[in-house]
């Protein structure tokens, strides 16, 4: 566990407070906030790290929150606060968030959380599933999503657009793959 390893050091440190730095614990607040309503679990809904941490950090509020959105989404909630039982558990949830859409890029790695080394994907992970919250009957944060716009066209409407000229058409006449010609001397 975290609370066991030694401390970094040098660039690893470094890195580290890096990583730190993008936490913000307004985010981290409204995400709180957010799982609360929904699980009524009291989480302190309290942003520092500390305590976004030790609200979350075994998984089961976690796998209980994506129950509530799908029930039965998640078969097995471990209550044991064994490592690798925890661990687990944040992996279902990660599992299940993917399944309900979260794109792989918003989620975050087990360690991020059980080894408190990114917690700002974290956040980044819920946030991203709480714009999804209305698609499951439940409360949403952050901007609504986009719908999809999807257009068909006819194969006379994509024909007439082949012959359309783009505005820069004519605005590099001299320009060639091989480099631009000005008069006599090109240029490279």
């Amino acid at each position: 566990m975290a609370n066991n390893r030694a401390a970094k050091s040098g660039f690893a440190a470094e890195a580290q407070r890096k990583i730190n730095s993008k936490y913000s614990e307004e985010l981290a607040t409204e995400v709180l906030e957010w799982v609360k309503a929904i699980t009524g679990e009291p989480t302190n809904v309290n942003g520092d790290m500390d305590n976004f941490y030790e609200v979350l950090r075994d998984g089961t509020l976690l796998c209980k929150l994506v129950n509530l959105m799908v029930p039965g989404k998640i078969k097995k909630i471990n209550e044991s606060k064994m490592a690798f039982k925890c661990m687990e558990n944040i992996e279902k949830f990660l599992e299940a968030a993917k399944g309900m859409g979260v794109p792989a890029q918003e989620t975050f790695q087990t360690v991020d959380l059980w080894e408190r080394q990114n917690l700002n994907s974290v956040v980044i992970c819920l946030q991203s599933l709480g714009r999804k919250g209305s698609s499951y009957g439940q409360p949403s944060i952050g901007p609504k999503e986009a719908d999809k716009n999807v257009r068909n066209f006819s194969e006379d409407q994509l024909r007439a657009g082949q012959g359309v000229i783009s505005l820069q058409y004519g605005s590099n006449k001299g320009a060639t793959q091989s480099g631009i010609n000005f008069g006599n001397t090109r240029h490279m």
